[in-house]
């Protein structure tokens, strides 16, 4: 009878995991063609695979869901704030009914100041047409900005909002406005940007609004790039 030679520890390994060794190494023969018969380690090595096919898809799920929430963002964003009020932001117009509903509250009168910036990104200018407007809870105001792209190229702005003071985020409705939209502005064209609103008139019964006269509305604009995220509202 030929004498053995001896496995070395990778020809053991490849036995442990079922596989076949092919290549030598020293002190014997790495084993070829060989799969070991001892059950616990059958048991083992197709636990291991089943973890590993298990891993494998929830990688590409996610993958799958990260590209898509990419595509979502914006539209999500947007949602998840207007229903939150998060760092000021405003609520959605709560449609035709609502506004033939509302009453004025006249005795409320509430002063409404616009802000515009620009991030340093983007090589706009943009301002608001009016300083300030006053209104009442249950009236609705027509404001303006305008934006201009004083370059020789095409440019495309997106822009955020928020409302101070941020608690009362939840009772200004825009009911038309450029917010979270892509702007696309030709080189030296300018725009004027139309922002429709009401005061929602829950505002004038909220306790926590009682000492509350002024309201800031405030946009910021941002170059608009792929994979671009945008800042929450209110909180730089």
């Amino acid at each position: 009878m030929a004498p053995r030679l001896p496995l070395c520890s990778g020809a053991l390994r490849a036995l442990a995991l079922g596989r076949a060794a092919h290549q030598p190494c020293r002190g014997g023969w790495a084993a070829r063609g060989l799969r070991s018969s001892n059950p616990f380690t059958r048991r083992q090595e197709e636990e291991w695979r089943r973890r590993n096919r298990t891993a494998l898809t929830y990688i590409a799920a996610a993958a799958v869901g990260m590209v898509g929430m990419s595509y979502a963002a914006v539209p999500l964003y947007r949602l998840y704030c207007q229903a939150t009020g998060l760092g000021g932001t405003t609520g959605a117009g709560r449609g035709a009914e609502r506004l033939e509903e509302m009453r004025p509250v006249r005795q409320r009168l509430l002063k409404v100041t616009f802000n515009a910036d620009v991030h340093a990104g983007l090589q706009w200018s943009f301002r608001p047409q009016q300083s300030e407007i006053y209104v009442v809870p249950g009236e609705t105001a027509l404001a303006f900005y305008k934006a201009k792209n004083p370059t020789d190229k095409p440019i495309i702005g997106i822009s955020t909002y928020n409302v101070v003071p941020f608690e009362a985020g939840q009772y200004f409705n825009k009911i038309q406005c450029f917010c979270f939209e892509e702007q696309w502005l030709n080189p030296q064209e300018e725009v004027d940007m139309p922002v429709f609103f009401y005061i929602d008139p829950e505002f004038a019964e909220d306790p926590k609004m009682a000492k509350v006269d002024s309201i800031t509305l405030s946009y910021t604009f941002f170059e608009a790039k792929e994979g671009q995220h945008l800042p929450l509202p209110g909180y730089q």
